[in-house]
């Protein structure tokens, strides 16, 4: 795992500085501690920070190919770079390393961009071809690597790994995109068609854009898609045998490394299956790791002990305090851009506890978008029915209606929420899924904002994109849809950019072997049924892992980490609150209702409503804001 960087003229050639590029690698130093390297040509610069995985002692980077004519700087994995050596080798290719990165080298001179299809694995890297006069710059099928890019006044385009690594460089504008901050408002995340400065863009997913000098750059194009619109036939025994296959080659194939290897358990189904897996294909203990609270109703370390004595791992845990507010400054730096998952905390804690023995953890991060285990796309697949049986001209007066009167209750057992059930069914089933999807509804905005700010964004909804992702998505169901969505959407933007961050800040590679794209093509031809029956979600998976694992562990209700950021908003952080009306570089750029702000916080803080998620948010744009240095 490492760090990448680089410049490139797309019009005239112009000289690049290597001091520049090298100080846009170094911002990336955390991704790559074990070794640096700059390398420039007309027109053209490459960084790069090594993080040593595979052939420890070789594979230096920038690296060039045996002819000269190619040089490359890579940040991921490529899991079967092995048989690609020896396809490659058979037909006349030649190595000098033992590494993956001279694969890629050797595969693209072979095949040019058709090498991205043979490719398993996760990465981001630009490829320079001199003959060709053009740079490639590709990522990974499902996002798990990240890409930023810059149009920059002097004709020339950045890239780097982190946003970090573009604010190096001194002609990148520090200029908020309002568009962003209404993303940002709606999911907790700037999503991966923007970015929270002007000008910056983020290659897609399973996209590779070719820039060429003297010529106008091109737009991305999609060089992989998943497809939900066909199905598997087969008995569930064979549609169980064939995921276990593809499972157990998931996880083997991520244990090839020449550095000590792990893996993250929780406790719950995905973590549990990938050790049960690892266990199953390694001679000798996994070695896992857990993070406990010393509150019981969010700790699940008896889980994970449980998982671990079952399959004899190496297992350590460590109990952090829940009040562990104080790296909220730590994690705007680490994200860059807002990020609003409070569950970054405690999966910042399991990396930093993981590093200590290791140099690679397996997660379980994937199955809920594969295979259908959120709640929110089991209640979806039953509204979708609804929505069969109930025409649009009956449903969206009726249930809007309620929607609109039904109060908010969010103290209320869950059977009474039905606040967004009803709005959801006046919708059709996108605007329904992403009012699902969402954190603070477009109703709620659209009352924070100033008069002027409103303006600014004009007609645009942060629910667009989505809704229109799930309208046109290669699909058959609602489901399929919402799993298409959670996978393009919500998981690059979301999950995969808290993994990387917090995993690559104390720099530790992290593997999802559960988004293995062979894997994560079978599940999306899984008949519905196989997915969801009744109330039970990831019912194939959690079928199949019967074998390995106890009912308690596979079946009891999805918890994942919780932090307490209610209590802190009451309390150590009350002031921090108060602040984000007036005082805090937010309360400055002239966005929000200052009245309406405070007016949330105090009812808060009072114990009156429950604004945490809201008010979460809103500091970490404060906090984010402050580090990058803009205030309006």
């Amino acid at each position: 795992m490492c760090g990448i960087a680089g410049i490139f003229h797309c019009g005239i050639p112009k000289p690049v500085d290597s001091e520049r590029v090298r100080r846009m690698s170094d911002a990336l130093a955390h991704r790559g501690p074990d070794g640096s390297g700059v390398w420039t040509g007309p027109g053209v610069g490459l960084g790069h920070r090594r993080l040593s995985i595979i052939d420890v002692a070789g594979s230096p980077q920038p690296m060039h190919s045996s002819d000269g004519r190619a040089t490359i700087v890579f940040n991921g994995e490529i899991y079967n770079y092995r048989e690609l050596r020896r396809e490659l080798a058979s037909e006349g290719a030649q190595f000098r390393t033992d590494g993956d990165t001279e694969v890629i080298l050797a595969a693209w001179a072979r095949w040019g961009v058709e090498c991205l299809p043979r490719l398993h694995g996760m990465f981001a890297f630009a490829l320079y071809d001199a003959h060709r006069r053009e740079l490639l710059l590709a990522r990974d099928r499902l996002g798990v690597k990240p890409l930023f890019m810059a149009h920059l006044s002097d004709g020339s385009l950045a890239f780097a790994s982190e946003l970090k690594g573009l604010l190096a460089h001194p002609l990148l504008r520090r200029e908020a995109d309002p568009l962003a901050v209404e993303d940002y408002l709606a999911w907790g995340y700037v999503p991966d068609h923007r970015s929270i400065l002007k000008g910056v863009e983020k290659l897609p997913a399973g996209h590779y854009r070719v820039l060429r000098h003297e010529s106008s750059p091109q737009p991305p194009v999609q060089w992989w898609d998943v497809d939900f619109t066909r199905r598997r036939s087969g008995s569930s025994a064979d549609l169980s045998a064939e995921l276990l296959h593809h499972m157990r080659q998931a996880v083997a194939s991520r244990m090839v490394a020449d550095v000590p290897l792990g893996a993250f358990l929780s406790g719950g189904v995905d973590s549990s299956s990938v050790v049960a897996l690892m266990a199953e294909s390694s001679r000798d203990p996994v070695k896992t790791c857990s993070i406990g609270f010393d509150v019981a109703a969010l700790d699940e370390t008896a889980y994970a002990e449980q998982v671990a004595l079952r399959f004899g791992t190496d297992h350590r845990s460590r109990t952090v305090d829940p009040d562990d507010f104080s790296a909220v400054d730590r994690l705007a730096t680490m994200f860059d851009e807002p990020f609003a998952d409070a569950s970054a905390l405690p999966t910042w804690r399991v990396c930093q506890l993981a590093r200590e023995n290791v140099t690679v953890a397996l997660s379980g991060d994937g199955a809920d978008e594969a295979f259908a285990g959120y709640r929110r796309q089991i209640f979806h697949a039953r509204e979708e029915q609804a929505r069969a049986v109930l025409p649009a001209a009956l449903r969206r007066p009726a249930f809007g209606a309620l929607g609109a009167i039904w109060p908010k209750a969010d103290w209320a057992p869950r059977p009474l929420r039905a606040k967004t059930t009803f709005q959801s069914l006046a919708d059709d089933g996108a605007a329904g899924y992403a009012r699902a999807l969402g954190v603070v509804p477009p109703e709620l905005r659209a009352t924070l904002y100033t008069d002027r700010f409103a303006r600014e964004i004009g007609d645009y909804r942060a629910e667009d994109p989505l809704v229109e992702m799930m309208r046109s998505a290669p699909a058959r169901s609602g489901l399929d849809r919402a799993q298409y969505a959670d996978l393009k959407f919500w998981l690059p933007g979301g999950i995969l950019t808290k993994v990387d961050r917090t995993s690559m800040n104390v720099s530790l590679e992290a593997r999802e072997p559960l988004l293995d794209h062979r894997l994560i093509e079978f599940a999306a031809q899984l008949p519905q049924r196989e997915r969801i029956r009744g109330r039970q979600g990831k019912w194939l998976l959690k079928h199949t892992m019967r074998r390995y694992l106890p009912d308690d562990v596979l079946f009891r209700p999805k918890q994942g980490f919780v932090t307490p950021v209610a209590q802190w908003l009451r309390g150590p952080l009350a002031g921090e609150a108060r602040a984000i009306a007036s005082g805090a570089r937010l309360a400055r750029t002239g966005w929000f209702d200052e009245i309406r702000l405070s007016t949330i916080a105090e009812a808060h803080i009072a114990g009156r409503s429950d604004h945490s998620r809201l008010l979460w948010q809103l500091l970490m744009l404060d906090r984010s804001l402050d580090r990058l240095g803009i205030s309006g």
